[in-house]
């Protein structure tokens, strides 16, 4: 009687142990196999821009995010690159103020923290873009879009003209093109994978 009254009551609460084992193995395995499937398209979608390891390197982290979505793509593109302008314009702005710099070099210095400074706010209209874009007006809004970003990589290519020749200190120009470069680079990535989702609605 006893071993019937304790299976009675076991039961209920082995088959409840049953199932949540059951649904944590499936959300387990089905977990992988979303990710695999997302970094597998931010591979391919990276292969198509100029810097496909760094795309996938700086993209693949927010592949729960992106899921398998060229628009999610392109917002994620966008809000890395936003995240690396800041970085890099405060960066910019606190080495300007660096004792020793000759007058040519913290020139060049307060014109690269301006033009970094108009990337991060093109590069917030782009963001803030990409949220209002709808059928009807997908056309106007996506070209203003590619406007704002093709324009980050003019102030890019400004800021880093701007350390050009050998009168400039080698450690500072080596430093302000390091970082410059490679926000240039992940603008141009972020323009190519933005161009891939304009061209689905073609």
């Amino acid at each position: 009687m006893e071993g019937s009254f304790f299976s009675f009551h076991f039961l209920p609460a082995l088959l409840i142990f049953l199932s949540l084992t059951s649904y944590i193995n499936f959300s387990s395995a089905a977990r992988p196999a979303a990710d695999k499937a997302s970094t597998k398209f931010i591979r391919t979608s990276c292969g198509t821009t100029t810097y496909p390891r760094l795309c996938y390197t700086s993209l693949s982290a927010h592949a729960s995010v992106i899921q398998t979505s060229p628009k999610l793509l392109a917002d994620t593109a966008l809000a890395v690159t936003l995240s690396t302008a800041r970085s890099t314009s405060s960066l910019m702005s606190k080495m300007v103020q660096s004792h020793g710099l000759k007058p040519r070099e913290v020139a060049a210095m307060q014109d690269c923290v301006e033009e970094l400074s108009d990337s991060v706010d093109q590069l917030r209209k782009a963001m803030g873009e990409m949220t209002q874009i709808k059928g009807s007006n997908f056309r106007l809004v996506m070209n203003d879009i590619q406007t704002w970003v093709s324009a980050v990589l003019t102030d890019e290519d400004t800021c880093t003209d701007g350390f050009a020749g050998n009168a400039m200190n080698g450690n500072l120009k080596t430093a302000v093109r390091a970082r410059v470069v490679k926000m240039a680079h992940m603008t141009s990535n972020a323009l190519g994978l933005i161009n891939s989702y304009a061209s689905l609605h073609n």
